[in-house]
């Protein structure tokens, strides 16, 4: 019993040793070819995102896009490397290829708001409705300057210096005023006189004003125009353009000097008012 047991062994190993021999060849060929492929398509992935980087750099392209294109670029070649090398090994790539596509919808379905803030962020990041320094304001309530645009959310300092963090899916769907982009900037105020007033007096007042401050463009000219023929009052515009860094400056000290200089030529501002009238009826005899 012993020595067919013995036998029994001894022809399994026999028949492991000649399948290992016949198939040496064949996995050392394979070991051999997928760290060939591995080898040259490192080196490939890295040739890729060198020409990648300069002709993002070349395109003046924002950093922060830089950097996502280049970790896309890097994570999607080093997957179909992976894949490749696997072949090479003689695995069936099919279930693979199956894992990733059920994660990829797996994350997709659970990750919903935040692909849409990083769509966001990629359309702001390609088509630049504003850049960091900007001051902006959207039809989703917010305003501010823009201090840094990431791929998931934008961060925004408002004039009292708060910061502010906004999903990049509503603000790539919102409408965007950038104020700064232009260069310039155009100040429009009302100043409401009474209709006693004579108005072209007041618009000359109003428009030498506007045309003697330190800040005030010379082109386009200033410009002084009556808007408005209201209940109480008739609006005067008063419409004034400066460098973007000057506006609030400019804007404060035509303010100051317009009213003072309506209060020395005897004219008043008008403010909104209402007349009651009382009618009392004598009692019935």
């Amino acid at each position: 019993m012993d020595n067919l047991e013995f036998d029994n062994v001894q022809q399994h190993w026999d028949n492991f040793a000649t399948a290992a021999i016949a198939w040496a060849p064949r996995i050392l060929t394979g070991l051999i070819s997928a760290l060939l492929v591995y080898l040259i398509g490192s080196w490939l992935i890295k040739i890729i995102k060198r020409i990648a980087e300069k002709a993002f750099q070349r395109r003046n392209m924002d950093i922060s896009l830089q950097r996502f294109l280049l970790n896309l670029i890097h994570w999607t070649l080093s997957i179909l490397l992976f894949i490749v090398v696997v072949t090479q090994l003689g695995v069936q790539t099919s279930a693979f290829v199956a894992m990733i596509g059920a994660a990829g919808l797996a994350i997709g379905l659970a990750l919903q708001g935040s692909l849409a803030n990083f769509a966001g962020g990629i359309l702001i990041l390609l088509l630049k409705p504003f850049k960091v320094g900007d001051y902006i304001s959207s039809d989703t309530g917010v305003s501010g300057t823009v201090q840094e645009i990431d791929i998931f959310n934008t961060k925004l300092t408002t004039p009292q210096n708060q910061l502010v963090v906004v999903p990049n899916g509503p603000m790539s769907n919102s409408s965007i005023t950038n104020y700064t982009q232009l260069g310039t900037r155009r100040t429009w105020f009302d100043i409401r006189v009474s209709y006693q007033v004579n108005l072209k007096q007041a618009r000359e007042i109003l428009l030498a004003v506007a045309e003697n401050n330190t800040y005030a463009f010379k082109e386009p000219a200033p410009q002084v125009a009556v808007t408005e023929l209201g209940e109480n009052a008739v609006n005067l515009s008063v419409r004034v353009t400066t460098a973007n860094e000057h506006f609030w400056t400019m804007n404060e000290q035509l303010l100051i000097d317009c009213k003072i200089a309506l209060e020395n030529a005897g004219i008043e501002i008008a403010v909104p008012q209402r007349d009651i009238y009382i009618r009392s009826e004598s009692p019935s005899q």
